[in-house]
């Protein structure tokens, strides 16, 4: 037995007025400040993209942290699918 948490990955898609609102630094910021690994970045759709990984608690309220978001967002949806962490070794803006 051991007590670590279980480490889970989430794939999230935001959508709603999420570009050129600081979404982004924001994102990163917040999942720093949680120490959840992964990665954010802009889709040309105008949705952003993020991977979080970490113990699953942290993980999901990084989810629940999506649906506000920075100040100036207005989220309209989050999607989202849970599976295994990759092994992700912090968290970075992607271009």
């Amino acid at each position: 037995m051991h007590d670590e948490p279980e480490h889970v990955r989430a794939h999230v898609f935001v959508s709603g007025t999420v570009q050129g609102v600081f979404y982004r630094a924001n994102t990163r910021d917040a999942a720093r400040e949680r120490g959840v690994d992964g990665w954010v970045r802009n889709l040309d759709d105008g949705r952003v993209e993020a991977v979080f990984e970490g113990p699953e608690e942290v993980v999901r309220g990084m989810v629940e942290w999506c649906h506000e978001g920075s100040p100036a967002a207005d989220v309209e949806d989050v999607a989202v699918e849970y599976g295994d962490p990759e092994g992700i070794d912090g968290f970075e803006i992607r271009r």
